[in-house]
C-alpha cells in the first residue's frame, strides 16, 4: 500500500524546500524527496560558501527566457524583500556586496538550516537519500516509485534543477518527467559559464592567465533564433579574468548566457577611454614608447599580448605611429571582437539555460496547463537569472507560488 500524501516534492534544493515549507504551512501533508546524501549542495557552495541568496534589485529584466513575461507574476508575489524578512526572522546576519547582491555574513549553511527549520515547522516528511525510479499518473494523483517504496500524492512538484555541476548530483529527471507528460522543452545549454578559446587568434593571449580587469562586454543583436529576452543581446560592465583556457570572471559568466555559438563577443578593455583619440592626441606631446603609454592604463602583460596580436613592437615610439595604425589599435582595445570556440560546459556552469517550456505552465501557479496537479519550479524551468543572486530569487518565488497553489 503506497504511503499517502497531499503533495510530493522531488528535489530538496532551494525551490523544493521553499515549496514544501509553504505547502506544509497551509496544512498539506507534504513529502520531500531527494536522491543526494548531502542536502542542498548548490546552496552550500554558492557565493564562495556564503550564499548570494538574493538580489534586492531582482526584477523580470534580470531573467532570460523564450517567454520573457512568464516570470513576472511569481517575482511580484514573492520579492527579494519577502525572502529578506525570512532571513531576518531567523536572525541570519547578511551584507550587500555590490549591485544589490546579498550574502550571509557567516556561512551558506545558515540558509540551508533556515529552510530545513521552516520545513520542520510545517511538518514536512523527508525521504533522503531516496531515488525516484518512475512516476505514474492516476485518476486522483501521482504514484511515485522510489527506493523507499511507493508514495502517492495528489499533487507532484518537480524541483530537480538542471544539468549544471553534475559532480554534486545534477540529473535530467525534470526533463524526462516533462517529456513523459507531453510538455515541450527548450533546448538546455550551460549558462553563467567560462568561455574557451583556441586557434591562431588566441595565441597572443594564451599566456595571460591570472590577469583581471573591469571591462564592458556585449554580444548579440536579439535577432537570432535564440534571442533570450525582449531586449535581445546582452551588455555588462563587470570584471574579466584571463584563464589558462580562455576567459572567465563575472563579465564573461554574464555574457555567456546571451552568447550564441559561432558568434563573437565584443570586449571593451578600457570602457572609460577612447584609446585611439587619446593616443593620437598624445603623439605631439608624449615622447614615450607605445607600450609604456598603454601600461599606464592596462596590465603590462596584457599590453604585450595586445601589441603582439596587432603586429606592433612594444618599443615603437608613439610619435612615429601613423594615425591609421593607432585607430586600428584603439579598435582592438575598445572593440575587441573574439569568437569563443566553446565553453567549460556543465562542469563549470552555474546554471542551465532552457528547460521546461514556460508556455506549457501557468505563471500564476507553475502547474502544467494540460496535466492537473503536476508542477515544475526553479532551474528546471526555462527561466534563467543573471549572476548575482537572481537565480535563488527565482527559486524562492517559483517555489512560493507553487506551494501556495498545490
Amino acid at each position: 500500500m503506497a504511503k499517502q500524501f497531499d503533495v510530493a516534492v522531488i528535489g530538496a534544493g532551494a525551490a523544493g524546500m521553499m515549496c514544501a515549507a509553504i505547502a506544509g504551512a497551509r496544512g498539506k501533508r507534504v513529502v520531500l524527496i531527494d536522491h543526494a546524501d548531502k542536502l542542498a549542495e548548490k546552496i552550500r557552495i554558492s557565493g564562495g560558501g556564503r550564499c548570494n541568496f538574493t538580489n534586492i534589485n531582482a526584477g523580470p529584466q534580470n531573467f532570460l527566457s523564450e517567454n520573457p513575461h512568464f516570470c513576472k507574476s511569481a517575482l511580484s508575489r514573492y520579492t527579494a524583500q519577502d525572502f529578506l524578512a525570512l532571513v531576518k526572522k531567523h536572525r541570519i546576519g547578511y551584507h550587500e556586496k555590490h549591485r544589490g547582491q546579498l550574502f550571509c555574513n557567516e556561512s551558506s549553511e545558515q540558509i540551508i538550516a533556515m529552510l530545513k527549520a521552516e520545513c520542520s515547522a510545517a511538518e514536512v516528511n523527508w525521504r533522503m537519500p531516496c531515488k525516484v525510479h518512475g512516476v505514474t499518473k492516476e485518476l486522483d494523483g501521482y504514484l511515485i516509485d522510489t527506493d523507499h517504496g511507493d508514495l502517492f500524492a495528489g499533487s507532484l512538484v518537480i524541483a530537480t534543477g538542471g544539468l549544471s555541476i553534475p559532480k554534486i548530483g545534477a540529473t535530467d529527471l525534470a526533463y524526462r518527467i516533462a517529456t513523459q507528460f507531453g510538455l515541450p522543452l527548450v533546448a538546455a545549454r550551460p549558462g553563467l559559464v567560462p568561455l574557451t578559446f583556441d586557434g591562431p587568434g588566441w595565441e597572443a593571449f594564451a599566456p595571460l592567465a591570472g590577469i583581471a580587469l573591469e571591462v564592458e562586454v556585449s554580444t548579440g543583436s536579439g535577432k537570432g533564433k535564440h534571442a533570450r529576452n525582449a531586449k535581445g543581446g546582452g551588455l555588462f560592465r563587470e570584471d574579466l579574468l584571463f584563464t589558462h583556457r580562455g576567459l572567465s570572471g563575472p563579465a564573461i559568466l554574464q555574457i555567456s548566457s546571451y552568447w550564441e555559438p559561432g558568434t563573437p563577443i565584443m570586449v571593451n578593455l578600457l570602457p572609460d577611454r577612447d584609446v585611439a583619440e587619446e593616443l593620437i592626441g598624445a603623439k605631439t606631446t608624449v615622447k614615450k614608447q607605445l607600450g609604456n603609454v598603454l601600461t599606464q592604463w592596462l596590465p603590462a602583460r596584457l599590453v604585450d599580448g595586445l601589441l603582439l596580436a596587432n603586429g606592433l613592437a612594444p618599443d615603437a615610439r608613439l610619435a612615429d605611429m601613423p594615425d591609421a595604425r593607432l585607430r586600428k589599435l584603439g579598435d582592438a582595445i575598445n572593440r575587441w571582437a573574439i569568437v569563443p570556440t566553446g565553453s567549460e560546459g556543465y562542469r563549470k556552469a552555474e546554471v542551465t539555460l532552457g528547460g521546461v517550456d514556460t508556455r506549457a505552465l501557468s505563471q500564476q501557479t507553475m502547474m502544467a496547463k494540460d496535466v492537473p496537479g503536476l508542477y515544475f519550479i526553479g532551474e528546471a524551468v526555462d527561466v534563467t537569472g543573471w549572476l548575482g543572486g537572481y537565480n535563488f530569487q527565482w527559486a524562492w518565488a517559483s517555489g512560493f507560488v507553487a506551494g501556495q497553489s498545490v
